[in-house]
């Protein structure tokens, strides 16, 4: 089988994010806003789209509506070049999702609408797309919600079936996909937050690095890597070799949290893809998430966030 060494990014239930930003904005009210921004998203693509930015270039899959597939094509040609779409189309249109954005007082609001995009005959042809670019060395990053149901089974046999493509699948949802997938031994690396960690271990944990470390390893029979999301405190990885935590040192206005956990993961692969290590891949991933945060990935370059970044990682 030939060798393929891409990162293939793979949304079950894609969307487009719709972001609305104002100030003093409050209920009853009828208020203009400053501006809006309308983009291909999902966090699967999100991931596509933090690699894209640091200059990792990858292949976008998963599902998409018919609907407004061709929009989503010219969006993502415009924004990000180096993505490779190679999207399964299917019946339908892709969800909304809105962010309200409150300048003035820093406060966000997210309507997050159900994808209806999946089922037994769309992931079979998802599957089928997938068997043409996933082989030996991919990286299989299956990001986002994934469908509740009779339905997670097909989710279960179509990441089973990459693996068995030789992929190594990163794994980046919550509830009974994270739960079932990993205890099928399947992911090679999850990324859960503080809550999902919990629910995973089915364990109250504390919120420090001593405490997620430990519970970290608790997983490592069934992963190789656990990257835990913290959030402004930062984050925590957890690996055979053992357990780092890092944070962010410098200081900027934080203009939105949308998508960070996406590009906190799309740091740490494009790190390890570079340093082959987890504490120099935890320090990218750290600078990313921050130049997302700050708004650095739509004015600055990812050189100059590079050297702006400050970041401590060390030893737990």
């Amino acid at each position: 089988m030939r060798r393929r060494s891409s990162i293939i990014t793979i949304g079950i239930s894609p969307a487009w994010d719709i972001t609305c930003c104002g100030r003093n904005l409050d209920w009853d009210l009828h208020q203009h806003i400053d501006e809006q921004s309308i983009r291909p998203a999902g966090k699967a693509l999100n991931v596509s789209k933090a690699l894209a930015w640091i200059g990792q270039q990858n292949i976008a899959a998963g599902l998409w509506g018919c609907d407004d597939c061709q929009q989503m094509v010219i969006a993502v040609r415009e924004m990000w070049p180096s993505i490779t779409l190679r999207m399964s189309t299917v019946p339908g249109g892709t969800r909304q999702n809105v962010t309200v954005v409150d300048a003035a007082t820093g406060r966000e609001m997210h309507l997050r609408n159900k994808s209806r995009l999946a089922s037994t005959k769309t992931i079979r042809k998802l599957r089928a797309d997938l068997d043409a670019i996933v082989g030996q060395g991919s990286v299989c990053v299956f990001a986002g919600t994934m469908p509740e149901g009779e339905l997670l089974a097909d989710i279960t046999r179509l990441v089973e079936f990459c693996r068995s493509r030789g992929a190594r699948i990163v794994l980046d949802t919550s509830g009974d996909a994270l739960m079932q997938i990993v205890d099928a031994g399947a992911a090679w690396l999850i990324k859960p937050n503080v809550e999902e960690l919990r629910d995973l271990l089915e364990e109250p944990i504390k919120d420090g690095p001593v405490s997620l470390a430990q519970a970290g390893r608790k997983l490592l029979d069934k992963v190789e890597i656990v990257l835990i999301s913290r959030g402004v405190k930062g984050s925590v990885v957890v690996t055979r070799k053992g357990a780092w935590q890092a944070r962010c040192l410098s200081r900027a206005k934080v203009l939105s949290t949308v998508g960070c956990g996406d590009f906190l993961l799309a740091g740490f692969l494009k790190g390890l893809k570079d340093k082959f290590d987890a504490r120099s891949a935890l320090n990218t991933a750290i600078k990313v998430a921050t130049a997302r945060a700050w708004g650095w990935t739509e004015s600055k370059t990812w050189s100059q966030a590079l050297r702006e970044i400050k970041v401590a990682a060390e030893r737990v």
